[in-house]
């Protein structure tokens, strides 16, 4: 069978591997498409840092066909289409019986502690996939995944209907977190320098775009909120400069929720946190209940993902077509869907 395996730093393999059979409690799934996702590229060239296991078959936004189910497993059928709800949690320590399971100190990923979904098959607890509406395509469905990045971070700002939220950064992550903030009742405004990210934002919703190589973006989004600045800002692009301008932006006692994953490591000023009496969240991964409100979303089209797809390619394709070009400087993609089919 063949996959993409993780070796290290610069070290990914397109191998073959066996087959894996469901155990008890598991289902076999046919992978339908498996996508790229930044942190993918992050790990490739500057980790392992959320990578747990090594070698690992890379891949953490899944979804596919039931293959096989094993003992124990209930309400699924061979042919059930499924995303997979790939975040793995002890159930027992203490963040998770606090609510907080997306910190818990035990915790399995698809793709990054366990074997992920860039290969022909793989097999996870049947109790952590989630059956697909017809609404949602195949080609689509492994978006579900960032889509739950996006509604944890929702419900981590705590906003509230009629709210103003900036998000920094219109990548998938960022073009998702607009829709998911929109669907709770905020007002959303899109910050980018990107043209084709302002346009995606705009497609999807967004109350107004940024463009914050015009000009003073800060300034702008001061003036949509008369003068007062945004209440949230979400700083989605990982990169070194937005979490400061997010700091900077939002309104004097709001609130700055990090979702980016960073590679280097931005110099804050933290009179500004105290002065301004801000709250400021790290938001990362999803906890209970993220997937299946993800796929609510979706189903109800307040989520679209379809558009986020940028292209498709084969798994034998998948380092020179998919990782290099996303690690690419001038990357002029959303998400890359692999299909081990194709």
């Amino acid at each position: 069978m063949r996959a993409l395996v993780y070796h290290g730093r610069n070290d990914i393999r397109f191998e073959d591997v066996p087959e894996p059979e469901a155990g008890p409690g598991e289902a076999k799934i046919r992978v339908g498409y498996a996508s790229i996702c930044a942190t993918d590229i992050e790990e490739w060239k500057y980790g392992p840092t959320y990578i747990t296991s090594i070698p690992t078959v890379m891949g953490h936004e899944v979804a596919g066909r039931v293959a096989d189910v094993g003992d124990g497993a209930s309400g699924l059928a061979v042919g059930d289409r499924v995303m997979v709800d790939n975040v793995l949690v002890c159930g027992v320590c203490y963040w998770c019986q606090s609510g907080s399971q997306a910190t818990c100190p035990n915790m399995e990923v698809a793709g990054l502690g366990r074997d992920g979904g860039l290969e022909e098959f793989m097999t996870w607890p049947a109790d952590h996939l989630i059956k697909l509406p017809d609404s949602v395509k195949d080609e689509e469905a492994p978006l579900l995944e960032p889509a739950t990045v996006a509604v944890h971070a929702v419900r981590r700002s705590g906003v509230q209907v009629g709210d103003s939220v900036a998000v920094l950064g219109v990548g998938t992550v960022g073009a998702l977190t607009v829709q998911a903030f929109r669907a709770a009742g905020a007002v959303v405004y899109a910050v980018d320098v990107r043209k084709s990210s302002l346009d995606m934002a705009t497609r999807l919703g967004a109350d107004e775009a940024v463009d914050a190589s015009a000009g003073d973006a800060g300034e702008r989004l001061r003036e949509l909120t008369d003068g007062i600045g945004p209440d949230i800002v979400v700083e989605t692009a990982g990169a070194a400069r937005t979490p400061l301008d997010a700091f900077d932006w939002v309104r004097r006692a709001g609130t700055v929720v990090l979702v980016g994953i960073y590679a280097a490591k931005p110099e804050a000023d933290f009179n500004v946190i105290v002065g301004k009496e801000l709250r400021v969240i790290g938001s990362v991964a999803a906890g209970a209940g993220d997937m299946r409100a993800a796929v609510g979303l979706a189903a109800e089209g307040k989520i679209r993902l379809g558009e986020l797809v940028s292209d498709r390619i084969s798994l034998d394709r998948v380092i020179p077509d998919g990782f290099e070009r996303m690690a690419a400087e001038s990357k002029d993609v959303f998400r890359i869907v692999v299909s081990p089919d194709a």
